[in-house]
């Protein structure tokens, strides 16, 4: 293909040979150069197809997934390729048996009205009424008096560090904290009390939870916790300053249902708000609270 006029002219003949390379140079290049997208994949026959970053949705990869779509997810989130038989292995959170759930749920469902209806309209008038710095001594009168479960637990985990704390807590609290009203260990040290009991000190040992068990009353426990729970009876000391029976009950649900309930409120409510199922999730959290508790 030749053009006369161009052939003619110097300046002609250099002009057609710079549109002549322009053309082919833009040819070479391919339809896919001047427009192409930063995230590119080639395609079928060659094709360059282009990708936006958010082609791969999450819930695109499970289990039958193709391939390609978990390679892309890989590249696109930085995980590795070994990292794909972890993920996939993976085992569930360990989950607490739960053989009487039937009867368990019609107790939770007992508790929960009676936080509701008595509990939680009892407690509310009694923080109006009664300040929030006398709540709190009374809650430290309580704590420090339970010294001797704590310290008991500590000395048969072999915690002797704990055991002496809980030692020394008691003396300064009980002289200087005016009986234990107030928590002066705490304020001088900045450290609390060990919060030990008999169920942690069984699992501790080796003794697994058994099953859940949600006590009326008492709230979620288990077969463990719950021997556990009546070991730690005889080391309490209301247990042999208050032989009345009806009088123990009193000052306990005074103290676990009021007191604790006013300094308290609002808890429940959030956990049961953000729960698909309030019970399994109070179950789950109590589970996963106790192995915490006795991993430390």
């Amino acid at each position: 293909m030749t053009c006369p006029e161009a052939n003619s002219h110097p300046a002609g003949r250099k002009v057609y040979s710079l549109t002549l390379l322009l053309f082919v140079g833009l040819f070479m290049m391919g339809p896919g150069s001047a427009g192409a997208l930063p995230h590119e994949e080639e395609g079928v026959h060659g094709l360059t197809i282009s990708v936006p970053p958010s082609y791969v949705e999450e819930e695109e990869i499970s289990a039958g997934g193709s391939a390609v779509l978990l390679a892309e997810a890989a590249t696109r989130e930085k995980i590795r390729p070994d990292e794909f038989e972890d993920l996939e292995d993976e085992e569930p959170l360990d989950a607490l048996p739960d053989p009487l759930e039937p009867v368990n749920r019609v107790f939770f469902e007992f508790n929960d009205r009676l936080y509701f209806w008595v509990l939680k309209p009892v407690a509310q008038g009694y923080r109006f009424v009664v300040p929030q710095l006398l709540r709190v001594s009374i809650r430290n009168f309580f704590t420090n008096l339970k010294t001797p479960i704590r310290a008991v637990n500590c000395l048969l985990q072999g915690k002797i560090e704990g055991f002496g704390w809980e030692i020394l807590r008691f003396v300064v609290n009980s002289t200087a904290g005016f009986g234990g009203l107030q928590d002066v260990a705490k304020i001088v040290w900045d450290k609390g009390p060990q919060d030990e009991d008999l169920g942690q000190t069984l699992g501790l040992l080796g003794i697994g939870p058994g099953f859940y068990i949600c006590w009326p009353f008492l709230g979620p426990s288990s077969l463990r916790d719950t021997v556990g729970f009546a070991g730690d009876s005889f080391l309490d000391p209301l247990n042999y300053v208050i032989p009345s029976t009806r009088d123990k009950i009193a000052v306990k649900g005074y103290e676990k249902g009021v007191n604790r309930v006013s300094l308290e409120i609002g808890e429940y409510e959030s956990m049961k708000k953000a729960a698909l199922d309030p019970y399994v999730a109070m179950r789950d959290a109590y589970h996963q609270h106790r192995k915490a508790k006795i991993k430390k």
